[in-house]
């Protein structure tokens, strides 16, 4: 591309010398013969001048002999030549002089120019000056050299430019280049400069934004596999203690055991396809009106077996008149899944679920009896995957999932701990679908 560059430059640069300097050279050349007729002329025309009384009286004549390479011959007015080197009879440039014009021509390699000679208005002979084209062109010659150095300078000075120029577009298309290469290679992190052309630039603006796409969607796909593993982790845990229970007891019947096995496997399969729908970002286009009751009733039976496994228990709580939700069922299901199994795992006694109505949202508080959270919620809610012995990965999870929802989740109380899912109403004004950022929670039951 440089090269091409830099050719098209010095390319142009001789098409213009060519269109406009091979016409200007002959202009000047042509110039100088013009220049060269009329000294010719004026030589002549003094000649004559001085010459017409010698001309008229017959006596002999004064000399006529120039300086330089001029040659002038004086004729009489029958074409005879008087004095100088010139032929011996005068032709139709002296004719025409004799008839009373001044004329000039160029006959092969000689300048000419022949003028009358005239005494007391009559003409008596006519004077013929002659002088060699290579005096025109060696004047002409300097001049030439002069353009053809202009010449020279301008096409060195078309390839100066047209190298920077090549420098100038190239670069940012060797940058893009190899930021195409490493985008290719997995490093979604790389960004180009501006070159300051503006199409080059578009080209550099459209692969940092595929690179930052790419980046974000590699995140989520990692981020989605943490929350897949976390979220699995649980029902895969139950599906386990129930096949080990089923083996400790080989005599009994295995068909209850394996009913419930299915069961478990079901709902996994039905927790990984909302994983993959979430990870995707589909939830928002399946948001509707949930029915907590429902919801919780379908859950409910999950919780209570893994609680009871522990002796302790379930309370699920709906007040009257509180209204339902609207969010994606995907995302509740899995926001609530994680505050449950958070309660079961990091709590103790018993876990309750309560369902209240606060001002243009819906709350649902999970709390525990247990001794209660120390952390600041900067630091629960942080997403660190190789937390072992804390809440995990779940909270962040859940929260990420609440805010999709255009929700809040948050610790409302920490000893015994409450955490509070709030949501907007499923109502017909879209006030109340608005982000709940502004809701302020009211007095989570104690």
């Amino acid at each position: 591309m440089r090269t091409r560059i830099i050719g098209v430059a010095v390319w142009a640069s001789v098409l213009a010398i060519v269109l406009f300097g091979v016409p200007l050279g002959i202009g000047v050349y042509q110039y100088a013969m013009q220049v060269q007729h009329n000294e010719l002329a004026r030589t002549a025309a003094g000649v004559a001048i001085r010459v017409a009384e010698d001309v008229s009286d017959g006596e002999r004549f004064r000399d006529v002999d120039r300086p330089g390479p001029t040659l002038v011959t004086v004729y009489d007015d029958d074409g005879d030549r008087l004095a100088g080197p010139g032929p011996r009879e005068g032709g139709p440039e002296v004719a025409r002089a004799l008839a009373g014009r001044v004329g000039t021509d160029t006959d092969g390699d000689e300048l000419v120019a022949v003028v009358p000679v005239t005494y007391e208005n009559e003409v008596i002979g006519a004077v013929w000056a002659t002088t060699p084209r290579n005096a025109v062109l060696q004047r002409v010659a300097p001049v030439w050299v002069a353009m053809a150095v202009l010449a020279a300078l301008a096409l060195a000075a078309a390839g100066l430019v047209g190298r920077r120029q090549a420098r100038r577009l190239a670069r940012p298309l060797e940058d893009l280049a190899v930021a195409a290469r490493r985008l290719g290679e997995g490093d979604f992190s790389v960004r180009t400069t501006p070159g300051g052309v503006a199409e080059i630039d578009s080209v550099g603006s459209a692969l940092d934004h595929t690179a930052g796409r790419l980046d974000d969607l590699l995140a989520r796909e990692r981020a989605f596999s943490a929350d897949a593993s976390h979220q699995l982790r649980t029902p895969l845990a139950g599906l386990r203690m129930r096949l080990e229970a089923a083996l400790e007891f080989p005599d009994q019947d295995l068909r209850g055991a394996i009913a419930a096995s299915l069961v478990d496997a079901d709902r996994l399969e039905a927790t990984i396809e909302e994983l993959l729908a979430l990870a995707h970002d589909r939830q928002a286009a399946r948001a509707d009106r949930i029915d907590l009751r429902d919801l919780l009733g379908e859950m409910s039976p999950e919780w209570r077996g893994r609680l009871e496994l522990q002796g302790r228990g379930l309370g699920l709580h709906v007040e009257p008149g509180a209204p339902d939700p609207r969010a994606s069922v995907a995302a509740v299901r899995q926001v609530l899944a994680v505050l449950v199994d958070n309660a079961t795992a990091h709590g103790a006694g018993t876990v309750t679920v309560t369902v209240r109505e606060v001002p243009d949202a819906v709350a649902i508080d999970v709390s525990d009896e247990g001794a209660g959270v120390h952390e600041s919620e900067g630091v629960l809610f942080a997403r660190r995957a190789d937390r072992r012995n804390g809440h995990g990965i779940g909270l962040a999870l859940a929260r990420r999932l609440a805010e999709a929802e255009d929700g809040r989740l948050e610790l409302t109380r920490r000893t015994p701990p409450i955490f509070t899912l709030l949501l907007p109403q499923a109502v017909g004004d879209t006030a109340a679908l608005r982000p709940l950022t502004g809701v302020a929670v009211a007095d989570a039951p104690g």
